[in-house]
């Protein structure tokens, strides 16, 4: 068993018995598979590699444990050239899902975030819909309407978001929806950064009937080409994205205290990202936009004051009465 900082889908060529070996994986401790996916997680590290260590200490091992999960679920849809191949894997890592809820985890990442969901009560669901939506990548290669662009984000986004709320004890039906839109508007800015990345292997999330509509044809955007209809449909889709992005920010107010930095720095992650991408005057096409170490510095000095300042609100609210004055 790989432990090391290798690549993921490279472990599971290794580790994928194809279904058909019926010895299985190798059996590890679940202090190895607590050190597999801490390792995982703090090597892959994305645009707010400061939010693990914000978090309660004791809450890290389970962020460990779903990220881990997760991370693997999306290499696996993105990381193999051969859509045939990632369906397998991905059908495989369902399958290990399965084994988990059944109560006999194999992989690592399982054996470590059966402790999670135990302990926390997490469904099944939120990890299905994540695989559901890698499988639609290698199937669905563009989008007729951004109802079915949703509708994918509400699997290969939302899901995080959800899992994120069960972890901090703030799972209701409210909190849902305002964490959706984040992870939706989320979703949304990461596709709009990424158009020649994502163009490069064969996939366009920019919907039909939105190029239709600004009159930017497929033969124009097959060949990169920046005109003024693109700018104009890239303005709209930032537009939207950030929408999304600030209908939910309620949210930071509605999760634990030491969890509204880590809610926040998303939101304004997300939102500096598309103020980027209007910087460049929405030439995705030439410029890819990303967050510097120096913005991430300010987004979290920002975030982390904003945070002070409703603690501080906070506690005057709730502020003892003195000696001597009326409690009524």
């Amino acid at each position: 068993m790989v432990f090391g900082g290798t690549c993921v889908s490279a472990t599971f060529e290794n580790n994928l018995k194809d279904m058909s070996d019926d010895a299985g994986l190798e059996p590890v401790t679940l202090a190895e598979a607590r050190q597999y996916c801490r390792t995982l997680a703090q090597t892959h590290y994305e645009n707010f590699p400061v939010v693990s260590w914000l978090l309660p200490r004791r809450l890290h091992q389970h962020f460990y444990n779903v990220y881990a999960y997760c991370r693997t679920a999306d290499d696996l849809g993105d990381e193999l050239p051969d859509p045939r191949r990632a369906l397998a894997l991905l059908s495989w890592w369902r399958d290990q899902l399965a084994e988990c809820y059944a109560g006999a985890p194999q992989h690592p990442v399982f054996v470590a975030l059966k402790e999670t969901i135990d302990a926390f009560d997490i469904p099944q669901k939120p990890f299905e819909d994540l695989i559901s939506a890698f499988e639609q990548d290698q199937r669905v290669r563009d989008y007729d309407t951004f109802e079915q662009l949703g509708d994918y984000c509400t699997r290969s986004a939302n899901p995080v978001g959800v899992l994120v709320l069960y972890l901090a004890g703030a799972h209701d039906e409210r909190n849902v929806a305002w964490s959706d839109s984040i992870c939706t508007g989320l979703q949304l800015a990461n596709f709009w950064q990424d158009v020649a990345r994502d163009l490069d292997i064969g996939r366009i999330y920019i919907p039909k009937e939105d190029r239709e509509r600004f009159g930017y044809s497929d033969e124009e955007l097959r060949a990169r080409q920046t005109t003024p209809a693109f700018l104009e449909l890239m303005r709209f889709e930032v537009d939207r994205a950030r929408d999304f992005l600030l209908a939910g920010r309620p949210l930071v107010d509605h999760v634990p205290m030491r969890l509204q930095i880590d809610v926040e720095l998303f939101i304004r992650g997300g939102l500096r990202i598309l103020e980027q991408i209007e910087a460049i005057g929405y030439r995705v096409w030439e410029t890819r936009p990303v967050i510097a170490k120096r913005d991430f510095a300010r987004l979290f000095l920002r975030s982390l004051g904003r945070t002070a300042l409703r603690r501080l609100r906070l506690s005057r609210r709730i502020e003892p009465v003195s000696a001597g004055e009326s409690e009524t």
